[in-house]
């Protein structure tokens, strides 16, 4: 790894269309992304982008993992996982040699560094709820995932009705149920993704149904990637569920998601990517990585200040504790 591939020599993280520099304001606390992808880059190098979530402020990282999908050795996947840790730390350390260094904040020694804690949620997704009925071994290896220390919940699960879900309601929703009671049997705050179809609120409606019938559980659950309007989000809220924004939140035309953002409870709030899905907006179209959570919150910042009447430094380390509260302190 090289200097070259973590920074421009400009010395900004982000950059816009002709390579112009995106500022971005020092976050004002430490930054938690709750869900991000490590697994699944296309054009990014998964070490070189926790060097570049360090650099940009954060100190947790959520990687969300699939039994059914994208790990099928749980030996390999754990051992990848800490290896790319590794790597990245040589990277870091490369950078800070260069006097390129993380943001330090006012008594920093009370913060974990980000490459001590990037943890990872395990759970299969809908478009996996038949191989999870039918496959044994899903089932075996979602349970070795959940009982690594490494690990801090169960997700992401749910139901999905969107264009790429060929599955019918009746196998998610029992794969969907299943996964909710292992995460109380390991008692674990559980991830979920719920994709309505066209013009409908269909697999919300499914999902509160179910946790009205079974409970959220001591730990909770979390609405990750929420991108509809505070009509869907208020049952869930009511019931004590956390809602994770991410990039959508900066698009031009999601004011129906600003105002979710701006009605939910301040302890339900959590920041996350989806990453390499959804980079936000002025960066909108480039593959997301951890670090543009910091591009997103300040935007939320900025929407706070303006209709809660929330100081900047207040939300910074709104979400840090609430994530923190989420995933790891009660842990």
């Amino acid at each position: 790894m090289r200097i070259e591939d973590i920074i421009d020599e400009d010395g900004h993280l982000f950059h816009k269309k002709k390579h112009k520099p995106l500022e971005v304001d020092k976050p004002l606390y430490p930054l938690a992304d709750t869900h991000g992808h490590l697994t699944a880059f296309k054009q990014n190098d998964p070490a070189v982008v926790l060097v570049r979530a360090a650099l940009a402020g954060l100190r947790l990282l959520v990687v969300p993992v699939d039994p059914a999908d994208d790990v099928e050795d749980v030996g390999a996947f754990l051992s990848w996982f800490e290896e790319t840790i590794d790597v990245a730390r040589q990277g870091l350390e490369l950078c800070i040699g260069e006097g390129i260094c993380p943001p330090v904040f006012e008594n920093d020694d009370e913060f974990p560094q980000l490459l001590d804690n990037v943890r990872y949620v395990a759970g299969v997704h809908p478009y996996g709820a038949e191989r999870y009925r039918d496959d044994p071994t899903v089932r075996e290896r979602l349970e070795r995932l959940l009982a690594h220390p490494l690990c801090v919940g169960v997700g992401e699960i749910g139901i999905d009705f969107g264009p790429w879900n060929d599955l019918g309601q009746e196998v998610m929703v029992e794969a969907f149920r299943s996964q909710l009671e292992i995460a109380r049997e390991y008692d674990l705050p559980t991830e979920l993704h719920l994709r309505d179809g066209e013009n409908d609120t269909l697999a919300h409606d499914l999902a509160y149904e179910v946790l009205k019938e079974v409970g959220v559980g001591e730990r909770g659950v979390d609405l990750h990637c929420f991108t509809s309007g505070p009509d869907v989000m208020l049952p869930f809220t009511d019931m004590g569920a956390h809602i994770a924004f991410g990039g959508a939140l900066t698009f031009g035309r999601s004011d129906d998601i600003r105002e979710a953002a701006i009605l939910c409870p301040a302890e339900l709030v959590l920041s996350e990517t989806d990453c390499p899905y959804m980079a936000p907006h002025p960066i909108r179209g480039q593959e997301a990585e951890p670090a543009m959570v910091a591009i997103t919150v300040e935007r939320m910042s900025e929407v706070f200040e303006e209709r809660r009447s929330i100081v900047p430094c207040d939300t910074y380390r709104m979400l840090w504790d609430n994530a923190m509260n989420f995933f790891i302190a009660m842990g």
